[in-house]
């Protein structure tokens, strides 16, 4: 193992804190080291392994069509496209979608999009778009510049103007900030790189009356929360709330880069030909990936197993006597500890031999959906042993 990641560590950039785990390979939701060490899955590659390691439907929709076309230029068509494009739709409710690669990509397409709107109606000045303290949109420039903390704004100046941040659930500070420069809203209605904090429903109506009232978009970024990590498919249905814009990526393909912006009756005709590309969106790879997690997810009962397994993390969880609070809905689960370190916890974890992530101080857990109930107890068995012992 020292050899493979002395060899990592020479010719990869060091851009992240990597664990000292070299993953081989994965069935299911377990998979096992280079020593064939075996380890459950609580982060799925954080949320983008939605149906687990090699999923065996999902693995015989992506060969099928790598061996049939690998690629297309988009200034064609392919059936497997028009199929992902139709099943997204259908599900969402949304009138048109643009593929892309990612979740940065799908916001810089949002971010695109409502300017546009608002150019093609109003003309130039009215530009601005308001972010949320604490929110996280992506690691480009203008993603970073929407990205509502602190910490993220360093090294690259100059970043982009034409961003606003709002105190979360705070309406008052939304209400004065709102004014005739601004074309869009855009949240993520649980802030999962923030802390897996949940936006209150008061808000929320507050965010789209008054959007509604001045013409202003809403943009949902549903990047972590969609594609049924909270037990619906788009997490703003628990809101009764349907953005103009919904960005989606990260479980979307099942573990092939994805990203999806998905417009609404308002904003379906705002990209023309010309304005927006991506060479690699609506991979016909990916596409295939994306129809087998579709099927799945929209299968009968699906959805209600999510939330009966996230009732059985959250009632072991809170029975715990080091766990302070459980935050997030579905399996998008933050939880804050009373003692210990969350970088502690998930260090410890690694090495007895279960993956969870962290978010700020919490520890974070995006297990496969489909993660059955005996991988839940298992993992939690190990979880719970290091937050109980002194």
């Amino acid at each position: 193992m020292d050899s493979i990641i002395d060899k990592f560590d020479k010719y990869v950039m060091h851009s992240y804190g990597r664990y000292p785990l070299v993953i081989k390979n994965g069935s299911g939701r377990r998979c096992k080291d280079e020593n064939d060490a075996n380890y459950i899955d609580f982060g799925s590659g954080i949320g983008v392994n939605a149906l687990g390691f090699c999923n065996e439907n999902w693995s015989r929709a992506i060969c099928n069509q790598i061996q049939t076309l690998q690629h297309n230029s988009n200034y064609y068509y392919t059936a497997i496209q028009a199929d992902c494009a139709e099943k997204l739709c259908n599900t969402t409710g949304y009138q048109k979608v643009f593929f892309c690669n990612s979740g940065a990509e799908a916001n810089e397409c949002a971010i695109k999009s409502a300017r546009k709107y608002s150019f093609d109606k109003y003309g130039k000045g009215r530009h601005n778009i308001i972010t949320l303290v604490n929110s996280f949109h992506g690691r480009t420039i203008a993603t970073l510049s929407a990205t509502g903390q602190d910490s993220f704004h360093n090294y690259f100046f100059p970043f982009l103007e034409g961003f606003i941040n709002v105190t979360a659930n705070d309406v008052d500070d939304l209400s004065a900030k709102i004014d005739d420069t601004v074309c869009a809203v855009m949240l993520e209605y649980i802030q999962g790189e923030g802390g897996v904090n949940t936006l209150e429903q008061s808000f929320i109506d507050a965010v789209f009356k008054i959007c509604s009232e001045k013409d202003i978009l809403v943009i949902a970024d549903e990047v972590q929360t969609g594609v049924g990590r909270t037990g619906k498919f788009l997490a703003g249905e628990y809101f009764d709330k349907k953005a103009d814009i919904t960005t989606l990526a990260k479980g979307i393909a099942g573990g092939i880069p994805m990203g999806a912006c998905l417009f609404g009756e308002k904003v379906k005709d705002v990209l023309t030909p010309g304005t927006h590309g991506s060479t690699f969106g609506g991979n016909p790879v990916a596409c295939a990936g994306a129809v087998a997690v579709l099927d799945t997810i929209n299968s009968d009962g699906f959805l209600d197993e999510v939330n009966k397994k996230a009732d059985l993390f959250r009632k072991r969880l809170l029975n715990c006597n080091e766990v302070d609070s459980v935050s997030g809905i579905g399996l998008m689960i933050g939880i804050s500890l009373k003692h210990k370190s969350a970088g502690d916890v998930a260090k410890k974890a690694l090495e007895n031999g279960l993956l969870v992530l962290t978010a700020k101080n919490k520890v974070r857990l995006l297990p496969p959906l489909n993660i059955d109930y005996s991988e839940i107890n298992d993992g939690l068995d190990i979880l719970i042993s290091i937050l109980e012992e002194n």
